[in-house]
């Protein structure tokens, strides 16, 4: 977060490693101090170092490495710098090579003041003076109140400048997909099936006597995550902001994004690219119908009959980001959202016009989509988008009947959180 104090890296790891056991690797605190040991034994000195040493020490089997490369996308990438805990903060460029603006607050170069001068108390030449520590501590404090105002902030009225700030926030917000069960089984000792060829196999180094029966298990995997963003005229402020969250799921845990208004887009391929900016300029001439009005019916159709038949959402955590509005017949959109949770898992369903405390679902698309989701949230600011963030993740593993929970008690008030 712009402004904070960088945590150091051993509680990152500790970090790290809560968070790949929460999306479906068993990893335990010892292996997390010994990532934590690892770390400050090897020094890394780049991010790839850094991966090897945690795909070393977090990870006991193959099929956790695709969760694992998911789970360190998302947390590690943009977040740190290795040079802040290599100590290379004096050999950085003098303040000349760069425009003052690229300055972060705290940074000990601003005003001229070179790193490589000597520093001690007031009294001996060269020292720093008492007020600059100040400044910076102020710089500090009115970056946080900064972050603090935008998290609450509405997307709808903020500035370019400011949605600059709030792209940041959105790439910290942690998005770890639910698992569920594979079809594939391995070796587990906590498993039900035996596996009597293994079992046969080890029983050869007891003289044919099976000592040590092995079972098996099905091997967790991570659901598939589906963004389908309303780009109509009243939804493009929002639509701007949830482009950034797609595509980080699109590069961190290999989601499915689609846009609509009066058509379907499909952007999962424009937004992996590396650039941010050309992907962004690539998503919006992929989709002419930007600003445009809303077929919120027809698109789903679409979508469940190009898309949804062929897997992208049998199975999956559809998050549609929408305020409802159907300038089509809304039965249409009964039909589409029935039809979608009987193929899906769990349907999320964002609204930003519910953060109005007068808000009532009862425009035509709205009205009829409802019955169908699951989860209700609002999303309007950095503060919602992390309920949306938290709403992915807590989706259970069984799952419950779509329709069957109230949706105006799942978005969490600001007294909840």
């Amino acid at each position: 977060m712009p402004g904070s104090p960088v945590p150091e890296l051993p509680q990152i790891a500790a970090s790290f490693g809560h968070l790949l056991h929460a999306a479906g690797v068993p990893v335990t605190p010892e292996r997390s101090a010994r990532f934590a040991i690892a770390i400050t034994l090897a020094e890394p000195q780049n991010l790839t170092q850094l991966y090897w040493l945690g795909r070393v020490n977090l990870i006991t089997a193959h099929d956790q490495i695709d969760v694992y490369d998911r789970v360190f996308a998302q947390i590690f990438r943009g977040i740190i710098d290795m040079a802040d805990f290599r100590g290379d903060s004096a050999n950085q460029a003098p303040p000349t090579a760069a425009p003052t603006g690229d300055r972060k607050p705290g940074d000990p170069n601003r005003g001229g003041e070179s790193d490589n001068t000597p520093r001690g108390t007031s009294a001996t030449p060269g020292a720093r003076d008492d007020s600059d520590d100040d400044t910076d501590e102020a710089s500090m404090i009115a970056a946080m109140s900064t972050d603090e105002r935008l998290a609450n902030k509405d997307f709808s009225a903020v500035t370019e400048e400011e949605l600059l700030l709030i792209r940041r926030l959105i790439e910290q917000l942690p998005l770890v997909p639910p698992m569920r069960k594979g079809r594939r089984q391995r070796a587990n000792f906590a498993g039900r099936r035996l596996d009597i060829r293994k079992t046969l196999r080890r029983s050869h180094r007891t003289g044919g006597d099976p000592v040590k029966l092995i079972k098996r298990a099905r091997v967790p995997r991570p659901r598939r995550i589906v963004f389908i963003a309303d780009i109509s005229g009243s939804m493009e402020p929002y639509a701007r902001v949830y482009l950034h969250l797609a595509r980080g799921g699109v590069l961190a845990i290999g989601a499915e994004a689609f846009v609509f208004a009066t058509r379907l887009t499909r952007l999962t391929r424009a937004l992996s690219i590396n650039d941010p900016d050309f992907a962004y300029r690539k998503a919006a001439a992929a989709a002419p119908d930007w600003s445009g009005g809303t077929r919120i019916g027809e698109t789903l159709m679409r979508f469940l009959n190009e898309y949804g038949r062929r897997g992208v959402a049998r199975g999956a955590v559809i998050v549609i980001i929408s305020d409802g509005w159907e300038i089509e017949d809304p039965a249409l959109v009964r039909i589409a959202m029935e039809r979608l949770s009987r193929l899906s898992h769990h349907i999320i369903w964002v609204n930003p016009r519910k953060a109005v405390a007068s808000f009532e679902p009862l425009t035509g698309g709205m009205a009829a989509a409802l019955p169908y989701v699951d989860t209700f949230v609002s999303g309007h600011s950095v503060r919602a988008l992390a309920d949306v963030v938290r709403a992915i993740r807590a989706v259970s593993g069984n799952g419950l009947p779509h329709g069957g929970q109230n949706s105006r008690a799942i978005g969490l008030t600001h007294a909840q959180r």
